[in-house]
């Protein structure tokens, strides 16, 4: 498991990196899927410098590092390059969340590079914990953005949707981002009437993911059915259905806190 409570401070032959290229995931093709590199081996292979490094915390009692490399230099004959959701379900969540922090730092670091306040170039602090402007003193830390995914129930039916631009790969639990000044609750009920236009009730929390595409974390509940028919917003929602589970269509994984909500709700019945 990733121990972010102290992060490294000087990089070492023998730490690990996990190494994007853009948005995506490299490994070795000789290696594990998802098994990170060494600090050498990422040195030998792109020639980047410690400086490059972005400290993510402990992995196996060795400092882990994050580090981008360019999207031309990826070797297919020597790496697997990949979206972060390809690991999803295949590498034990303690690697995937690993992965899926030092995405997060890469991607906060990218568009913090500048302050938001009056423009000037900002440099890391603390570590590499947050970056300061120096022409304004403005200190950003690392932005996580909370999503509530809900499976709403009518009976022993269980609402799902195909979201719009996604061709119907699955059918999921909705699931929106909480706007300024809500409670999760208030969330879920409203993302719900916003989507398929029904009102829900009873919400009950689950469970809660880290979800790095690009900095998420999904915070999980239940709600039931209390009045109003399905009435799709196109731009949101492709197609939706109460659903028997006899009759299920395709969805997303249990490695997913959706599928652990679809799951969790079939096996309570």
């Amino acid at each position: 498991m990733l121990d972010i409570s102290e992060l490294p401070s000087e990089p070492q032959s023998e730490d690990w990196g996990f190494v994007f290229a853009g948005r995506n995931t490299v490994t070795s093709l000789r290696g594990q899927p998802g098994s990170p590199w060494r600090l050498s081996e990422v040195t030998e292979q792109w020639g980047v410098s410690h400086h490059d490094a972005v400290p993510v915390g402990r992995w196996q009692d060795r400092g882990a590092w994050a580090f981008s490399v360019p999207e031309d230099s990826i070797n297919q004959t020597e790496h697997l390059s990949g979206n972060l959701y390809g690991l999803l379900g295949r590498v034990e969540d303690s690697l995937f969340h690993a992965h899926g922090r030092a995405y997060q730092l890469l991607y906060w670091r990218d568009t913090h590079r500048h302050c938001g306040r009056c423009g000037s170039l900002t440099r890391a602090i603390e570590d590499g914990r947050a970056v300061l402007c120096d022409s304004c003193s403005l200190r950003v830390y690392p932005r996580v953005s909370p999503c509530v995914i809900v499976l709403v129930s009518k009976a022993d039916k269980l609402l799902l949707a195909a979201a719009a631009g996604f061709q119907k790969r699955f059918y999921s639990t909705l699931a929106g981002f909480m706007e300024p000044g809500e409670t999760c609750e208030d969330a879920v009920i409203r993302e719900v009437r916003e989507e398929v236009g029904i009102e829900v009730g009873n919400v009950r929390y689950f469970s809660s993911q880290p979800w790095p595409f690009p900095s998420q974390v999904m915070l999980g509940f239940f709600a039931e059915w209390q009045s109003g028919e399905l009435a799709l917003n196109p731009d949101e929602i492709e197609d939706a259905d109460w659903f028997d589970i006899s009759a299920m269509p395709p969805t997303p994984p249990n490695a997913s806190i959706s599928g652990q909500l679809i799951s969790h709700f079939i096996e309570s019945l």
